[in-house]
């Protein structure tokens, strides 16, 4: 897989930038602790009880983070596609082991960024910080909440909608399986819905 090293960049700065504006001299500092890699469908990025160190920009693929319960059965956390950063926030953050493991869905090429390395730089500058700050909130307050609200005051069939608004070919890159998983239902009551929204068309 073809790595394009500036548009990647590019893509993670106006990642960046659409939360906060950020400085050209900040910016070069976020370049100087992040890698780009590729890596391979079915490659784990994290496992169950390991503690994170990278924040992981999809710059193309994509990922899911997945749980594993005492009995054996996943439950898909979430799915990741390009533009998304995905990581185990409270993992980094508070330097434990890690609750899910997260695993490439399709070949992928990830924006690594030091999650060390990264803290330090928002303590040092402002635009930076409020990036971070920004970032929390809509993530894990806002968009937290409304997925919460999601799964108990929509069906399955709006929240599948809602999933092919955002993502229209996710289907055809990503397993119903984990498709149902990341729903909350299962890959028989997933099949119906597709079925019946078939016979809609």
């Amino acid at each position: 897989m073809s790595i394009n090293y500036n548009k990647y960049l590019n893509d993670l700065k106006l990642k960046f930038e659409s939360y906060s504006p950020i400085s050209a001299a900040s910016w070069q500092l976020i370049e100087n602790i992040v890698e780009i890699n590729s890596i391979k469908k079915g490659e784990l990025l994290l496992r169950n009880g390991q503690v994170a160190k990278e924040i992981h920009f999809i710059a193309k693929g994509a990922l899911r983070a997945f749980i594993t319960d005492d009995e054996g059965n996943i439950y898909n956390k979430n799915i990741f596609l390009e533009g998304d950063l995905a990581g185990s926030t409270a993992s980094l953050i508070q330097q434990t082991p890690s609750y899910f493991a997260i695993e490439a869905l399709e070949d992928s090429i990830l924006i690594n960024i030091n999650y060390k390395k990264y803290r330090q730089l928002i303590f040092q500058n402002d635009d930076l910080k409020n990036f971070y700050i920004a970032y929390l909130e809509r993530n894990w307050v806002i968009e937290k909440e409304q997925r919460e609200i999601s799964i108990v005051m929509e069906n399955a069939t709006e929240r599948y909608l809602d999933l092919l608004s955002k993502h229209p070919d996710i289907s055809e890159r990503i397993a119903l399986l984990h498709i149902a998983s990341h729903l909350g239902i299962t890959p028989t009551q997933l099949s119906r819905i597709r079925k019946s929204l078939e016979k809609k068309l």
